[in-house]
């Protein structure tokens, strides 16, 4: 079993917080502190990311969905939880939907895809850390996460400089990994099979899962509702209040 470093706050129903590639649990710092005022948050680090285990070999996303499955049959002792995830997080949520339903009261797919027709940039972004390290490709990482004029007030900048220093933290081996794990998704048929009740939250600035990708998923998986929200690619760490109230509007609906 992976060794997975897990942070658990607050108490009422159960939610899990799943980071972005590149990311740690301290990614939802913001929505962690809203929704721990009501429900017990559990947060943790993908392998090969944080103070996770960096595990040697390829990656799926189906292994990171197995991997949390085991953390909430621990955390949760058999009740089902809130799952959200946001990016690499919003597609271990795919898997983790169409494979442990039984785990789940809802799940949250947050500034996702389902598929990337287009795997060139992946490859190219593998090649340069292969190459350079993650180092090389932190600046322009973290440009399509934030909003430029994000970035410009203390409280973006600050942000902004936190998630470079974790993204450049992260083990490169580890990270080609999950770059190579995202690249191959295609939850295209699978997610027409998802039972649990879904919302997809897109960024209208988001550049690297553009709106269209959201879309899409809600065409696909029965009953899923869209919510949008005016930030990049990193909407909860750029809008943590309004993604929280998304939460809570969406688990108040259920």
């Amino acid at each position: 079993m992976t060794r997975l470093n897990v942070v658990r706050e607050g108490n009422g129903p159960i939610v899990v917080l799943s980071h972005a590639l590149g990311c740690d649990l301290h990614m939802w710092d913001g929505v962690a502190e809203q929704l721990a005022r009501a429900h017990t948050v559990v947060r943790y680090d993908h392998r090969n990311h944080g103070q996770s285990e960096v595990v040697a070999g390829p990656l799926t996303m189906q292994t990171l969905a197995d991997d949390v499955a085991d953390l909430i049959a621990r955390e949760a002792g058999g009740v089902p939880v809130h799952f959200v995830g946001l990016s690499m997080g919003g597609m271990t949520a795919q898997a983790l939907a169409s494979t442990h339903p039984k785990l789940l009261r809802s799940v949250v797919i947050a500034n996702s895809s389902a598929h990337y027709p287009d795997q060139a940039p992946w490859r190219a972004r593998v090649e340069t850390v292969q190459a350079q390290g993650v180092a090389a490709i932190a600046a322009g990482a973290v440009a399509r996460w934030l909003t430029p004029e994000f970035t410009t007030t203390p409280e973006g900048a600050e942000a902004a400089r936190m998630l470079t220093e974790t993204l450049v933290r992260t083990d490169a081996v580890g990270y080609i990994a999950s770059c190579n794990g995202v690249a191959a998704i295609d939850f295209r048929e699978s997610n027409r099979a998802i039972a649990v009740p879904t919302l997809v939250i897109a960024g209208t600035r988001d550049e690297a899962t553009p709106l269209a990708m959201s879309e899409a998923m809600v065409a696909a998986i029965p009953g899923s509702r869209l919510a949008t929200i005016a930030a990049a690619h990193l909407s909860a760490v750029e809008r943590p209040v309004e993604f929280s109230q998304t939460l809570v509007d969406f688990w108040r609906s259920l």
